[in-house]
């Protein structure tokens, strides 16, 4: 495996995107969703990015990208079709000792986005090493298919749970016959069709009184 698998916290960090195309614009919605503080730098920029920077959602330099651009930067995405600017990117990158990414060039990039599924908390990612983007889109078409949105609430339900249990003088470990029990069930089934009742008979079966799958919800909203 030439790959070493992570997910990053990119909260509050400063990233830049280089190109404001199609591809640009899917690489800054995708930061800003994960929190990061986004600037763009591009000559061109698409309707939406516009929108997003008259909004004060990301800052726009609409200028020719500049080595300077990496400074203070956490990672840094080349989105463009030029070669040359790429090649450079990924240069300047490697003496700033930033994290960058080349859209759809993983021999100038030193990580690599895979492809999500995100249910939630729930995310779920597909890499093919770089080698082949339209096998790990199928699998994600594949994926997505397979886990919905039921995913989303079970999560939001496990969570709940474990942060009561933890809130307690248990140990750790004495809480996974609890959550094996759970997952094993038809659960899912029953999230997925709305059986809140045999949902909280499940929870009253495993656990103390007191516990219901609407208020866990939305302990976790």
């Amino acid at each position: 495996m030439r790959y070493y698998p992570v997910q990053l916290d990119i909260r509050g960090r400063r990233c830049l995107v280089v190109g404001g195309g199609g591809v640009g614009t899917r690489k800054v919605e995708t930061l800003l969703s994960c929190g990061a503080r986004v600037t763009l730098v591009s000559l061109e920029v698409s309707d939406k990015l516009r929108r997003l920077s008259n909004s004060g959602d990301i800052t726009l330099r609409e200028r020719a990208y500049a080595a300077p651009d990496l400074e203070g930067v956490f990672l840094v995405i080349g989105a463009t079709d030029d070669e040359d600017l790429n090649r450079r990117i990924s240069t300047d990158a490697a003496a700033f000792n930033v994290l960058c990414n080349i859209a759809d060039r993983p021999e100038k990039c030193n990580f690599i986005l895979p492809a999500i599924v995100q249910r939630g908390d729930l995310v779920l990612t597909v890499s093919t090493s770089g080698k082949s983007p339209a096998l790990a889109k199928k699998l994600r078409t594949e994926l997505e298919r397979q886990f919905g949105e039921e995913y989303a609430l079970l999560l939001k339900l496990m969570g709940a749970i474990r942060r009561r249990l933890l809130a307690e003088a248990h140990a750790p470990e004495a809480h996974k016959p609890i959550f094996e029990k759970i997952v094993h069930s038809d659960i899912l089934n029953w999230i997925r069709d709305g059986r809140m009742a045999e949902i909280n008979r499940l929870l009253a079966e495993i656990l103390d009184g007191g516990w219901r799958a609407e208020d866990l919800i939305a302990e976790e909203d």
